[in-house]
């Protein structure tokens, strides 16, 4: 580990001009993915600012009916709460999917958002990579991609995304609130994660002087019902081979509103567009769920080694929708 400074944050706006005026600072919070990182040397700040003890750890609900989740919420806290499990249960589902219990006590709203591929050649200090080293070259590609991109990748980077609770945040259209000394900006959840393209190295759109300091769901869509379901490798403690969040209302036999985000398939959470506009409108029907499904995934390129998850999240879509309307 690289020796840093450390410095705890007394109030969200101190922590963002000291982001400013650190250009190598990195903000600490669950650590449940920096300190792995600080170890295998993958982050070296300069500075670490924790902000692991400011007042960003409450769950509110507007009169509008907009749920406020503070930053520093932990995932296994927001999984509980009342108005998570009982409004947006796809979102309860997809956080109680990810990592451990013992993680799930740290690990951070805003923290989860921000976390990094665990693509093994990122990882790696002994082999290129993009993501880690813009201009070295992507290993993955002729390499080992089990876990792989099917969908958005570029020649730069395969990595995906790794995080359950942003698919479902994806689906549900929530809102990032970030701090940064202009003041509060909003940033749509599918529009806060990047595809790789030539910049591999950034994930987010989260500018260096940007601090998260809420997450913001839109009220509970009346009538709808939703889940997530997530594939992986054994039963806990394991991340998404591939996963499906989505919601439903059907009204008068039909599809009147549909959401639909995918896990493990891309460099972020993977919004269905295509697989929503073929739903909306249509009867909940296995031929109607296979069609939405051939529609989103027309434009999925397998590597060499994850050819499987064409399939496995084709399947995956149609037994997620056939639950939601059994």
């Amino acid at each position: 580990m690289i020796p840093f400074r450390y410095e705890r944050a007394t109030d969200a706006p101190s922590a963002v001009v000291t982001l400013r005026e650190n250009p190598g600072a990195k903000v600490l919070a669950g650590g449940t993915n920096l300190v792995d990182h600080l170890k295998l040397c993958v982050a070296t700040p300069e500075l670490l600012i924790d902000i692991s003890r400011l007042p960003l750890d409450t769950v509110d609900t507007w009169g509008d009916g907009t749920v406020r989740i503070g930053a520093n919420v932990r995932n296994s806290d927001l999984a509980a709460h009342p108005a998570i499990r009982r409004g947006y249960p796809m979102l309860a589902r997809a956080l109680l999917s990810g990592a451990s219990p013992q993680l799930r006590n740290l690990a951070t709203t805003g923290g989860n958002l921000l976390q990094r591929t665990r693509c093994v050649y990122f990882q790696d200090l002994s082999t290129p990579c993009n993501k880690r080293n813009p201009g070295s070259g992507c290993s993955a590609i002729g390499g080992y991609t089990r876990y792989h991109a099917i969908l958005g990748a570029s020649e730069h980077c395969v990595a995906t995304h790794p995080s359950d609770m942003a698919v479902a945040l994806t689906a549900l259209d929530a809102t990032v609130v970030a701090l940064g000394p202009n003041g509060e900006r909003r940033i749509p959840v599918p529009e806060f994660h990047r595809l790789a393209g030539d910049e591999p190295d950034r994930d987010t759109v989260l500018e260096r002087d940007e601090l998260i300091v809420a997450v913001e769901l839109p009220p509970v869509v009346p009538g709808a019902v939703s889940t997530y379901r997530k594939v992986r490798d054994r039963a806990s403690y394991a991340f998404a081979l591939v996963s499906v969040a989505a919601e439903l209302r059907i009204g008068d036999g039909t599809i009147r509103d549909v959401r639909i985000a995918f896990g493990g398939v891309a460099h972020k959470p993977w919004r269905a567009v295509g697989a929503e506009h073929s739903l909306l409108g249509a009867e909940p029907t296995l031929r109607a769920f296979s069609a939405a499904a051939d529609a989103e995934l027309s434009a999925a390129r397998a590597l060499p080694g994850n050819e499987y998850k064409i399939p496995l999240i084709r399947r995956t879509l149609v037994a997620t929708l056939r639950e939601l309307v059994e």
